[in-house]
């Protein structure tokens, strides 16, 4: 499992923050990005799936609504890599490797979501591939499990700056949503990346989402979560 803390056990800058309206980090490594978007809360719960072994999620809940999003604006949960943890992914070369991202997620609001995984390559380019799936059922855990076909024409930069990013996309204005959705294809272009039908989380302070077990694997099958110690999950994001 390529991310870190995904199973949302190590706060070490608190476990809970208020009037979020930019980037923020509360829960380690798996940040709140967005341009306006309302304004959110963001904290550690210990409401998680039954039976799965998780003792925490990381939610958010809408504070402050945005019925009406502008064409720039957006809100993302991502995590970000650095490009030296992913060079086995082989990206830029005929061997690149599909990848799996999988996670339980839970909210109020059903609908279309889009998940994306992005790239920063040597060149300071960005490239992007994207999927979309659905939150079906109010209110109930449900496992996503969603393959990535490798970049084959585009590598990774390989060094400690971020160049992999895995990004849950939460609302999105027109700028972003107004092309033709790739649905798995590598592209970038900014109007393309996320699915026209994409909900908006910010159009009600009733609105509320959680996510635990977040895992990015080599490969184009899910694997059960790899559940690691605290002491490991704490050491990894103590490198931050």
């Amino acid at each position: 499992n390529l991310i870190i803390n995904g199973a949302m056990q190590v706060a070490q800058r608190g476990t809970s923050t208020a009037s979020i309206t930019s980037a923020t980090y509360v829960l380690d490594r798996t940040r709140l990005a967005l341009s306006n978007g309302g304004t959110w809360t963001m904290s550690q719960s210990t409401t998680v799936p039954s039976g799965q072994g998780f003792s925490h999620s990381l939610k958010l809940d809408c504070t402050t609504a945005d019925t009406s999003l502008g064409s720039t604006d957006y809100i993302q949960l991502q995590q970000l890599i650095e490009g030296q943890n992913v060079q086995h992914f082989s990206y830029g070369t005929s061997g690149a490797k599909s990848v799996t991202v999988s996670f339980w997620i839970r909210s109020n609001k059903t609908g279309t979501y889009t998940l994306e995984v992005q790239t920063q390559t040597s060149s300071s380019a960005f490239y992007q591939n994207a999927k979309a799936f659905t939150i079906s059922s109010a209110d109930t855990w449900e496992k996503k499990e969603i393959t990535f076909v490798g970049n084959t024409s585009n590598n990774i930069l390989n060094s400690n700056a971020a160049a992999f990013y895995v990004s849950l996309w939460l609302a999105a204005g027109s700028s972003r949503t107004s092309g033709t959705f790739t649905d798995g294809t590598w592209h970038n272009t900014a109007a393309n990346r996320v699915h026209s039908s994409q909900v908006n989380l910010a159009d009600s302070t009733s609105n509320e989402l959680y996510i635990t077990g977040l895992q990015l694997e080599v490969g184009e099958q899910a694997t059960p979560f790899e559940h690691r110690s605290i002491g490991d999950e704490l050491a990894r994001c103590q490198r931050y």
